[in-house]
């Protein structure tokens, strides 16, 4: 019965969310000029963009973002979440502070860094006495400029997923290793990191399939120059710039599979890790 209850409300769910996505491949299947449909492609804006150069410079840019990104909004985030789990005075005013980066929106974020990195005014340039150097500007430093605008937005998100995931763990775990003699690195690796592991992996889920799929700083801070292009940014030059609604939305269809199959893996080591947890947990 509970079933038949939910079962209308998933269906519309599925819809809203599959529709989009099927109608892209619809799309992806004709051949377009401009936005006159010319004919039956089939997997022709495919072949063309898998033999295109700059798809496959985009998903590197993309593919790089996201680890570096990723893997240091996850140690920042661990710290700061280690951080927020103390109990200490003034622990809510450090608590708002590190997560007021994460509540500002992603324009207007990337309008800010924009800005600092920028040479003029050239904040980030004023401050460590490198005149005019010129972050966005140039292969490599405008790479890490995002990166860094990224890990400075999100970390905080990552932060309080841990946090969450830290508050779960029963205190008397804790207290009995300090008995036992452990250490604080031997109760963190052999401990808190083990338990921790769910909220690890719905963290690097959300990170990494938001990251995958980054625009916002891109657009704002270098318009995709300077080998920054993301896969979202390809994607929107095809569909709204110089429309082109086949290629563009083969494109689109090809970083839908990356993220979904990604997603995938990580949805997958998520359950098995909840179920040998539930096991242990029965023994």
């Amino acid at each position: 019965m509970a079933r038949v209850f939910v079962a209308p409300s998933l269906i519309l769910m599925a819809l809203v969310a599959l529709f989009p996505v099927l109608y892209a491949v619809v799309l992806s299947l004709f051949e377009y000029t401009r936005r006159e449909r010319q004919g039956f492609a089939g997997l022709g804006n495919y072949v063309a963009a898998l033999s295109d150069d700059r798809f496959w410079s985009a998903l590197w840019f993309t593919i790089v973002f996201t680890v570096t990104s990723v893997a240091a909004e996850f140690v920042i985030g661990l710290g700061f979440a280690l951080l927020m789990n103390q109990t200490f005075r003034g622990r809510g005013i450090t608590r708002a502070a590190i997560l007021i980066p994460w509540v500002i929106p992603t324009v207007i974020a990337a309008q800010m860094w924009f800005f600092m990195f920028n040479v003029t005014p050239g904040f980030i340039n004023s401050v460590f006495g490198l005149g005019d150097f010129n972050w966005l500007g140039q292969p490599g430093w405008a790479t890490f400029a995002i990166v860094f605008a990224d890990v400075w937005k999100t970390a905080p998100f990552v932060a309080l997923l841990l946090l969450a995931g830290l508050q779960t763990i029963p205190v008397e775990i804790t207290e009995s290793a300090m008995v036992d003699g452990a250490g604080r690195w031997q109760r963190l690796w052999y401990i808190t990191l083990p338990l921790l592991r769910p909220a690890i992996l719905v963290a690097l889920l959300f990170r990494t399939v938001d990251a995958l799929r980054v625009y916002d700083l891109v657009a704002v801070m270098t318009g995709g120059a300077f080998d920054t292009e993301s896969l979202s940014v390809l994607v929107q030059q095809y569909v709204v710039r110089t429309p082109d609604p086949g290629y563009g939305s083969a494109l689109s269809t090809l970083t839908f599979i990356l993220i979904l199959g990604i997603g995938l893996v990580f949805v997958r080591a998520l359950g098995r890790d909840i179920a040998i947890g539930r096991t242990e947990g029965a023994r």
